[in-house]
């Protein structure tokens, strides 16, 4: 994974402040750096049929609900465009859509997929064509997300929303007034009058406050690349051997291992993560929302789901921190379609949904943190009186993220490795880190790097009756 505060891009992103300051130096005239509503155009008498522009989006029935919101705002604004939502479950099925020569004109994607999308040609580079339409790329949207989609010296989509994961937990559960005063490890209020951060050792005293009574557990974290990422990189360990072109896990590096050796010290102690009689009953969102979980690792989309389960109290704290504060995230944007017919129109969608307004629309519903800051901090996403109520932790991370690398077969990569990390985390019993973390590296090379994995087989004989003149060489 790539390391955004140390290691961020910085040819792509000089090249595309370069371009940007090109636009705008070449344009006629300075636009509206905070365009509220969308561009209308007069019809001509030749041509009063509105030109159609389709744009696809995936997510929860209430996220597509908002986007549909929104296409609804450029409709009634334009008399020459007639925007049409097209919807996919999730971004696996938009992403197989687009690269099957099905993309609408602006769509939304997932960062994790811009590599294909870049490879396969379907997407039109944005920057220009937002900078002439007036979107600010400055400090009115996050750096970071923006960065993330930035590769051959061009913004390849535009940054929409962007979730670090975070800590949710139980405020009954964990109380942390009462833990201190029992004189237990808390984390320290800000000057703002609240808990904005934690170290490895508050997190597990809180695990273990709230597993007092037996019943209810501490906390659960997946056994999953995901779930293990943002403990390894705060102990300053690295997910993958190489941030840019990896060819295994790093799980056995020695600062790998520190960090994880610190964490499973936590995540396999039984008597504060939940039972297998409870696990098989229930996922541990489930147990969470009924109060029988203190702390779950989560993104901005659980908001919704938790807001609306019984007698819950939550709020959200950052990823405990055992040497420097770390996460990972989840970031999507917004695409133009290399093929589209009515590119001009479909920059314009773009410009207008990430706007003020456009992009209330759909923070209001809980499910995403928006890219544009001006957003993120207002109240329709900070929603004061509802859970969590210190929502601003969410942007605050995101400066902490790790954005993963391009990985070819990413599903491939969770299959072969997934299997040895719940090994890692739930077996019972002792546990030989070396071998486990060897085992976990070596399987990830099937998939990273399989021609460096062959089997023996595979590979020419060294049989000592030949010599190298009298065998084919591994060439021919």
């Amino acid at each position: 994974m790539v390391r955004v505060p140390a290691r961020r891009a910085a040819l792509a992103s000089c090249a595309l402040m370069v371009a940007v300051a090109t636009a705008a130096c070449s344009g006629g005239g300075d636009p509206d750096p905070r365009p509220t509503s969308a561009p209308t155009t007069k019809p001509s008498p030749s041509d009063t049929k509105p030109r159609q522009v389709t744009f696809g989006a995936f997510g929860s029935k209430e996220e597509v609900a908002a986007f549909q919101k929104v296409v609804d705002g450029f409709n009634a604004a334009s008399s020459t465009r007639k925007v049409t939502l097209k919807s996919w479950p999730d971004h696996e099925s938009a992403l197989a859509d687009v690269l099957a020569g099905n993309a609408p004109d602006a769509f939304l994607t997932s960062r994790i997929d811009l590599d294909q999308l870049v490879e396969a040609d379907a997407v039109q580079p944005v920057s220009l064509l937002l900078d002439e339409r007036g979107v600010d790329f400055g400090d009115r949207f996050s750096r970071d997300a923006v960065d993330a989609f930035a590769m051959d010296s061009e913004l390849q989509c535009m940054a929409y929303s962007v979730s670090p994961m975070v800590v949710y937990y139980n405020t009954d559960l964990v109380d942390f007034d009462k833990m201190e005063r029992r004189g237990l490890d808390v984390p320290n209020v800000n000057a703002e009058g609240f808990r904005d951060r934690w170290t490895l050792a508050e997190f597990a005293a809180a695990a273990q406050f709230a597993s007092r009574r037996g019943d209810e557990r501490g906390v659960w974290i997946d056994p999953t690349l995901q779930g293990l990422a943002p403990f390894i990189y705060s102990g300053d360990g690295n997910v993958f051997d190489d941030d840019r072109d990896p060819t295994s896990l790093a799980f056995s590096d020695d600062s790998t291992r520190a960090a994880l050796d610190q964490t499973l010290a936590i995540l396999r102690d039984p008597t504060v993560t939940p039972t297998n009689a409870q696990l098989a009953r229930a996922t541990p969102v489930q147990l969470f929302k009924r109060g029988e979980l203190a702390m779950i690792a989560g993104f901005r989309n659980l908001v919704p789901e938790l807001r609306e389960a019984d007698d819950l109290d939550f709020d959200v704290l950052p990823m405990p921190t055992i040497d420097t504060r770390a996460t990972i995230g989840d970031i999507s944007g917004l695409c133009l379609s290399k093929d589209s017919d009515v590119q001009g129109d479909a920059a314009d969608f773009i410009a207008y949904a990430v706007s003020d307004p456009a992009m209330a629309t759909v923070a209001t519903t809980g499910y995403i943190v928006p890219a544009n800051t001006e957003v993120a901090s207002s109240p329709d996403y900070l929603a004061p009186g509802l859970q969590p109520a210190h929502s601003g932790i969410f942007t605050d991370s995101i400066r902490y993220m790790e954005v993963p690398p391009f990985i070819d077969d990413r599903l491939a990569l969770v299959d072969a490795v997934t299997p040895l990390l719940e090994r890692l985390v739930t077996a019972p019993g002792t546990l030989d880190l070396d071998q486990v973390t060897e085992e976990i590296d070596d399987a990830s090379r099937a998939v990273l790097s399989p021609e460096e994995t062959e089997s023996p087989s595979d590979s020419p004989s060294d049989s000592p009756s030949e010599s190298p003149s009298e065998s084919e060489s591994p060439s021919e």
